[in-house]
């Protein structure tokens, strides 16, 4: 494990602008080339495709749907190694608690405390509480137990193709609303990522997996059987070594802590940042913190907006049942357990969850997580442009 983490340390080394020539001339970086052809607008346009299956809650037609129609997004990008991961999945007998929240001082769940003012959460499991009645119908279909799909795209690495970068976000929801931010932003943001790797004029040493996880609202139990199915196959001619794993997961909406009456802020804050999560308990914590660290100097580099903040209580997100085998780190709006499960998104779970609710203000935290995230992989992976 002490030879694992030193390669890790010298791959997370971010590779530094290329010196002056002798014309004193710098050359292009390309990583900033890269990060360039991600686009706002575009990335609006995918999380709208998405919210046209509602909330792709799991075991639906509209999730199936949902999943051919990523597929397709993929293929059409050029990314030809594209394939699908099949489970089982049976709820469990007796459904967690929904309510969340609360006052007094407690832990947050992943570790840290709650502090200040706090409101409410729960997932809302009341059909009119969604005034769309078209919206409504598209949700209205139940889960069912049975077998499951997600859908991956695999960028080949030219030199070191056996060992490569997860890279996911979860594309089920639930509440009864669109499912925009939770998690259409970051299955959004992971879809985009995978079409500028998959461009035709795009090299890498090493391999990157996009991957869309599902049944992340019923427990992580797509990343989990992820895990379970192909973690001893690592090494192999069907599965690379995992190198690190980085999950997106509720991007867009950084609004501040609730006032003392409950309220936030219309807009969003002109402080928002990008949550890089790692977990401190976890086996692979030192390097998880490295791969962290290696996000936030790219986000110095290459986001245009808004900073990175690196924190030690990832939870409750498809990075998790990696952990313990990989560096594993989370990115989000807020800190998952200390804001998020403190009622700072008030959107989360719920019939709000629309991608009319959010401006570009709020589109455009996720697109900087987008270009952390972009500008750290293609510089882990020696992206490069021919």
């Amino acid at each position: 494990m002490l030879r694992a983490f030193v390669v890790l340390l010298a791959a997370l080394a971010l590779p530094a602008v290329a010196p002056a020539q002798a014309d004193s001339t710098t050359a292009p970086d390309p990583i900033a080339q890269l990060v360039a052809r991600l686009d706002l607008e575009r990335y609006k346009a995918t999380i709208k495709g998405l919210t046209n299956f509602g909330d792709r809650r799991q075991g639906t037609d509209r999730n199936r749907a949902a999943v051919d129609w990523i597929e397709a997004q993929l293929r059409s990008y050029g990314c030809s190694n594209v394939a699908r991961l099949k489970y089982e999945y049976q709820p469990p007998s007796s459904p967690s608690p929904g309510g969340r929240g609360g006052q007094g001082v407690r832990p947050a769940s992943g570790g840290g405390r709650y502090r200040g003012v706090r409101a409410q959460t729960g997932v809302n499991t009341d059909s009119l509480k969604q005034p769309d009645a078209r919206l409504r119908a598209l949700d209205a279909q139940a889960s069912t137990p049975g077998t499951r799909e997600e859908v991956y795209c695999t960028k080949i690495g030219t030199t070191h193709a056996g060992e490569m970068y997860i890279v996911g976000g979860h594309m089920d929801g639930i509440g009864w609303g669109e499912a925009a931010n939770d998690d259409g932003s970051g299955t959004a943001l992971v879809m985009e990522l995978a079409r500028v790797f998959s461009g035709p004029d795009v090299r890498t040493d090493r391999s990157i997996r996009f991957i869309l996880w599902n049944n992340e609202e019923s427990g992580l139990n797509g990343s989990r059987a992820y895990v379970e199915q192909r973690r001893t196959l690592q090494g192999t001619k069907d599965e690379p070594k995992w190198l690190g794993m980085i999950q997106h997961d509720m991007m867009l909406f950084d609004h501040g802590m609730p006032r003392a009456d409950g309220t936030l802020a219309a807009e969003q804050r002109p402080e928002a940042d990008v949550n890089v999560e790692f977990q401190s308990s976890a086996k692979f914590a030192a390097e998880a913190e490295q791969l962290a660290w290696a996000l936030e100097r790219a986000n110095e580099k290459y986001a245009t907006d808004y900073p990175a903040s690196v924190g030690s209580h990832m939870t409750n997100t498809d990075s998790a049942p990696f952990q313990d085998y990989v560096a594993a780190i989370s990115l989000r709006e807020n800190e998952r357990g200390t804001q998020i499960g403190a009622g700072w998104d008030p959107n989360w779970h719920q019939p709000t969850d629309l991608y009319a609710t959010y401006s570009d203000k709020d589109f455009r935290l996720g697109l900087n997580a987008a270009q952390t995230t972009l500008g750290a992989i293609a510089g882990l992976v020696g992206a490069t442009i021919h």
